[in-house]
């Protein structure tokens, strides 16, 4: 919990709007956490109602419904893609004739 709310304090305080994102690494090195750690902390914080947008270049603390859209759009496109994906290995296991060891 600590974490998580350094994490928004960090993202509310330095990446408020776009036009603050910082990169991933940066983000990290500020608060000494693990790429992973970041990964998992913004998923918490999205999924409790938390504004935290990304891009390619970064994340930060959305200030607008449009900072918003786009990051649901980029979600929705890696829903996409892991969908077919899950859909490729479901039909891979056609070949191994019902074995499951």
């Amino acid at each position: 919990m600590m974490r998580e709310q350094q994490v928004l304090a960090y993202l509310k305080a330095v990446c408020k709007g776009r036009k603050n994102i910082q990169k991933s690494r940066q983000i990290e090195t500020a608060l000494h956490i693990s790429g992973t750690e970041l990964r998992k902390q913004v998923h918490r914080l999205r999924k409790k109602g938390h504004p935290i947008a990304s891009s390619q270049d970064g994340y930060f603390y959305a200030v607008t419904a449009g900072e918003v859209y786009s990051t649901i759009g980029q979600l929705r496109a890696m829903e996409h893609g892991l969908k077919l994906a899950r859909e490729g290995l479901e039909r891979s296991l056609d070949s191994f004739g019902g074995d499951v060891d």
